[in-house]
């Protein structure tokens, strides 16, 4: 017998077991979808119409209280929408009589019902009579009686169904137990029976396996000269024949190509030795496999041996250990701004900072191989780019004198001397005005990233309702916004946690981000602010309908005097820097999500004040 064919025999004998196991499921299935059947198709239907002709005929009945206290209008009007409610229920428990005495109650509420009417009726005629005066006496004496007799009847009917409804529930379960139990019976046997044939067919075919796995170490281990001995006919026997020959290939493969393999491996051990950046090799149980010359002098380690070594050992920093181990659980890393892609490692009196980048290395299969760590010196850049921001605040405080004095000029003579210019004189002094106070709102904007850049503004952390920072900033823009016709509206989801924040740093914040897009929503357009917790921190949004931001732009535009081409500049190009750096101040941080066309929806994070 060939393997092919005892492979089948066990897969026949097994799925006959399963079919038997099946089939007697189906059928014990069937018997309890009948029972269910019954419970919901014969008394459902009356107990919910029997609840509806509960509401209808209250809600009738309150009409005619209306039509005693003088509103007939509003009475009459209650009762005949809810009259044509009650008869299309009662009609709906008419045609659903299904169980002993159920007609006799729906033949009594007919009859109550019509008696109901009639009673109605009667109001309806003396209530048009204007010497008649209706007395509640006469509601407590004729119309009560009949309705409260209805009502009783349809609660007796519910009553009828729901006891029903209960005794077939009951069977239902005894059905439901006799299935379980007999299903296990039937599934425990032919477990029992697969499972003793199943291994005995699986040492037939396992014993020369095991001699093919004795030869695979063998192998492995560097000795091609093993030989596998398997006396069969089968496939096994064919497979015998096929791996002894790629064993004797495998040895004369071996030994004339190890030059190559060290070449190759020289080639490689100099490529990373000409690397000046630092560059870590890790695999994935996070041990380092491979470090050139620039690493070890970054790191401290010299000539001393790393294959034992691991990320931790090396790194003191845990995010990018982290980051590395994230990469390694789940394919793929999160996308982490550069400026947070510091690392800082202390040489002697001073220190140094690398910006480091992870990157997975993939085989033919695309999966994961090991984990390559590259640090990049950047000190230099870090001491340029504070040098760059020093020197923006001294030059903002330095224009700001001669910039106020020059606003105070222009302002007086628009003041004083305005009306003995020329109307070209005029418009040059507005442009004039204009321009200065553009100018000081640049150099404010200037002086303010300056100082939250280099951590000296003063923060006044507090806990606060996000509730209340969107009332501020609402109340703020509703005017601007009625003004230009567009819709400002927000929205919480659930009872959010207080925010740990500077109040008035994150309403400068929201105010930008609102004034920008009211800048670019056109009239009758839509301007939503949302709150929502997502784990440790709270995620605040600002979305409008507006034209939306091309994909290019989505990481350059919080950048400093970056501004969308084509678009009417309307201001300094540093309001969302300037709201990058705060966000950031607090530990937070933000994006955007846009399409042309499809609005812009900006959203940032706040740490939960618990």
């Amino acid at each position: 017998m060939t393997l092919k064919k005892k492979i089948l025999t066990g897969y026949g004998v097994a799925f006959a077991l399963m079919g038997l196991v099946v089939a007697w499921s189906v059928m014990n299935l069937v018997s309890l979808g009948k029972a269910s059947e019954a419970i919901l198709s014969e008394n459902y239907r009356s107990i919910l119409a029997a609840e509806n002709m509960v509401d209808a005929l209250e809600r009738q009945d309150s009409g005619i209280l209306l039509l005693f206290l003088g509103d007939s209008e509003k009475g009459i009007s209650q009762f005949r929408e809810n009259e044509a409610l009650f008869l299309e229920w009662l009609i709906r428990a008419r045609d659903n009589i299904t169980i002993q005495g159920e007609a006799e109650l729906v033949g009594e509420i007919d009859v109550g019902y019509s008696r109901y009417r009639h009673q109605f009726s009667s109001l309806t005629e003396l209530n048009n009579s204007a010497e008649t005066v209706l007395d509640m006496s006469s509601y407590q004496e004729k119309v009560f009686p009949v309705f409260d007799r209805v009502r009783q009847a349809c609660i007796s009917l519910r009553n009828l169904n729901e006891e029903t409804m209960y005794s077939a529930s009951v069977k239902a379960g005894k059905v439901a137990r006799h299935a379980i139990w007999s299903t296990i019976i039937v599934a425990s046997s032919a477990l029992i029976i697969a499972l003793g044939f199943s291994l005995f067919l699986a040492e037939r075919i396992a014993r020369p396996i095991r001699s093919f796995m004795d030869a695979s170490r063998k192998i492995s281990s560097g000795d091609y000269s093993v030989q596998v001995s398997v006396n069969t006919k089968d496939e096994l026997g064919h497979l015998a024949n096929e791996f002894n020959q790629m064993a004797s290939r495998l040895r004369s493969y071996s030994e004339m190509n190890i030059e190559q393999i060290l070449s190759e491996k020289n080639k490689g051990e100099a490529i990373l030795s000409s690397i000046e950046d630092g560059l870590v090799v890790f695999d994935t149980m996070l041990r380092v496999t491979a470090i050139n010359p620039a690493a070890r002098n970054i790191l401290g380690l010299a000539g001393a041996e790393t294959s034992s070594l691991q990320c931790a050992d090396l790194i003191r920093d845990t995010k990018v250990c982290n980051l590395i181990k994230n990469i390694v659980d789940k394919g793929f890393g999160p996308i982490i701004p550069d400026e947070q892609k510091i690392i800082v490692f202390k040489e002697k009196e001073h220190s140094r900072q690398y910006l480091f980048s992870v990157t997975a290395i993939r085989g033919k299969d695309s999966s994961l191989s090991g984990i390559v760590l590259l640090l990049r010196d950047v000190t230099r850049l870090k001491e340029v780019e504070k040098l760059k921001s020093e020197f923006v605040m001294a030059a903002s405080h330095e224009l700001r004198t001669p910039l106020t004095s020059l606003g105070m000029s222009v302002d007086l003579l628009l003041e004083h001397a305005a009306q003995d210019l020329s109307e070209n004189d005029r418009e040059l002094l507005q442009a004039a005005h204009e321009e200065v106070h553009r100018m000081k709102a640049l150099v404010n904007d200037l002086l303010d990233l300056s100082k939250i850049e280099g951590g000296r503004i003063e923060m006044e952390f507090e806990n606060v309702q996000t509730s209340t920072l969107f009332d501020h900033v609402l109340t703020l823009f509703k005017n601007q916004a009625d003004m230009k016709e567009v819709r400002l509206t927000s929205d919480i989801k659930g009872k959010l946690p207080k925010v740990r924040a500077d109040a008035n740093k994150i309403t400068w914040v929201l105010t930008n981000l609102i004034s920008n897009a009211l800048r670019y929503v056109k009239k009758g357009g839509h301007i939503h602010l949302a709150a929502v917790i997502i784990g440790q921190h709270i995620h605040l949004s600002v979305s409008d309908d507006g034209p939306g931001i091309p994909q290019e732009y989505h990481s350059r535009i919080f950048q400093k005097f970056i501004q969308v081409k084509g678009r009417e500049p309307g201001g300094t190009g540093l309001g969302l820097a300037i709201c990058k750096e705060i966000v950031r101040a607090h530990g937070g941080t933000i994006w955007v999500e846009s399409s042309p066309g499809r609005g812009s929806n900006f959203t940032f994070t706040l740490p939960s004040g618990q």
